[in-house]
């Protein structure tokens, strides 16, 4: 096919001119290099494109389904060259970014509606998925940046194919509703934490096992020597808060997400003796690739912004 280019373009204009002379002209080529053009491509593709007459010529059936291919493939292209000189002449850019569902709701769609208003010329592509998909994109090169959680001590900061820049300190803690934590604490009076049977009869609404905040929750239950026997796992944030203010257990969110909730008393924080220690989140980018200026933009945007 790619053999075929040129002569598609000289079989477009000559079924749109109606005639090899015109076209010729039109193309600023002899009228036996178009007659050449065409039996190439018919002896190529073994069809009769032409009815060929002393008045000119009309497309056979088999010319009208190849025009209505080459003018779609042609007219793709011209737009496709026209987007590009847009591109640069305005110097339109592209910024791809990797986040979780629960920091893009959160975090990144608050501060998008104005950036792309104040950025027009940014093209934004986001991929919802988790840390670890992220990570792994941007690895590969599929992405430019992720806004990510960042454990405190985790293999991907010690992989130097990687660049993290913190931005926003975060807290996990444990909430769940009156109703929910009325029964259990007139059972089991004094420190929560300090009574194995409690965490072996509430239910602890917690996401899956892979993703990173749960694997940070986890480290600090390790580390406080508590066992979760009644575990609901859910896959995203929102839900973990739906089923504790539905009084399904007690969640395991970001503290950040339910301010509203704690506020207004709907929900309640559940103690376990020390605080789970606060994390970070920030901006990943592959290390060994320059920033882009749309990076840049961005990432000073959201330092400003945040």
């Amino acid at each position: 096919m790619e053999q075929n280019l040129n002569l598609y373009q000289i079989f477009y204009e000559v079924a749109g001119c109606r005639n090899f002379s015109v076209a010729a002209r039109k193309m600023y080529i002899s009228q036996p290099a178009v007659s050449k053009a065409i039996s190439r491509l018919e002896e190529s593709l073994s069809v009769t494109l032409f009815h060929r007459s002393s008045r000119g010529v009309t497309l056979t059936r088999e010319g009208e389904l190849l025009y209505a291919h080459v003018e779609q493939a042609l007219s793709a292209l011209q737009s496709g060259e026209e987007l590009l000189k847009a591109t640069v002449s305005l110097k339109i850019s592209h910024l791809s970014i990797g986040v979780s569902t629960t920091l893009c709701k959160y975090m990144l769609l608050p501060l998008l509606k104005t950036f792309i208003a104040e950025n027009p010329h940014i093209k934004i592509t986001i991929s919802c998925q988790s840390t670890f998909d992220t990570i792994e994109a941007l690895q590969n090169g599929s992405i430019d940046i992720g806004l990510v959680g960042i454990p405190s001590d985790d293999a991907f900061q010690r992989n130097n194919l990687v660049t993290y820049l913190p931005l926003k300190t975060i807290g996990d803690l444990f909430v769940a509703t009156d109703a929910y934590l009325a029964p259990l604490s007139h059972k089991f009076k004094g420190e929560l934490q300090e009574k194995e049977a409690f965490f072996g009869e509430a239910s602890f609404i917690m996401l899956n096992s892979e993703n990173i905040s749960r694997k940070y929750a986890d480290a600090f239950l390790i580390s406080q020597q508590i066992k979760l026997q009644n575990i609901i796992e859910v896959n995203h944030m929102d839900l973990s808060i739906e089923f504790a203010k539905a009084g399904l257990g007690i969640a395991c969110v970001i503290e950040d997400f339910v301010k509203k909730e704690l506020e207004d008393g709907t929900l309640r924080e559940v103690k376990f003796g020390h605080k789970i220690p606060r994390r970070q989140i920030g901006f990943a980018y592959p290390s060994k690739t320059p920033l882009t200026e749309s990076m840049k933009t961005f990432i000073q945007y959201y330092q400003t912004n945040l």
